[in-house]
């Protein structure tokens, strides 16, 4: 009865070291996992702070005004740019029928019916100014 008392005992012992280098087999290997997932974080974390750092270079307004400066054709505003309201013309007359569906649609598919005067003293631009041989559009009503 004794003997058979130890050998239950010892096997209980093998079962429980099996179960003990079980638990500790799966812990390292979950350490390791929380260990490679953590320096992904960080590559990523890494990774988000050199993007912010060249955003904020691209974003830089000193870097923008001299992107503007060699790419634009922007000129400095002057006071003389603006008119009073008496100066300025009348309101056009309406350019789409009231009972077309879509107006914004129209004047896109018939682009005519702008009337392109400025309505200011500023010239207009030369792909807006009227050319010299050419006869205005006619508007369709």
């Amino acid at each position: 009865m004794m003997r058979l008392l130890h050998i239950l005992v010892i096997a209980a012992l093998v079962l429980a070291a099996a179960d003990v280098y079980k638990i500790k087999f799966e812990s390292t290997r979950q350490a390791q996992r929380i260990a490679k997932v953590k320096l992904e974080i960080r590559r990523e974390q890494d990774g988000i702070a050199g993007l912010r750092a060249e955003w904020a270079k691209l974003d830089a307004p000193a870097r923008i005004q001299d992107l503007a400066k060699r790419h634009l054709a922007l000129k400095p505003l002057d006071a003389r740019q603006f008119d009073r309201f008496d100066k300025l013309p009348e309101r056009p007359a309406e350019l789409v029928p009231i009972e077309e569906p879509d107006p914004i649609g129209m004047v896109i598919a018939k682009p005519e019916l702008i009337d392109r005067t400025p309505t200011a003293s500023i010239p207009p631009p030369k792909s807006l100014a009227p050319q010299a041989n050419a006869s205005p559009p006619q508007a369709r009503r």
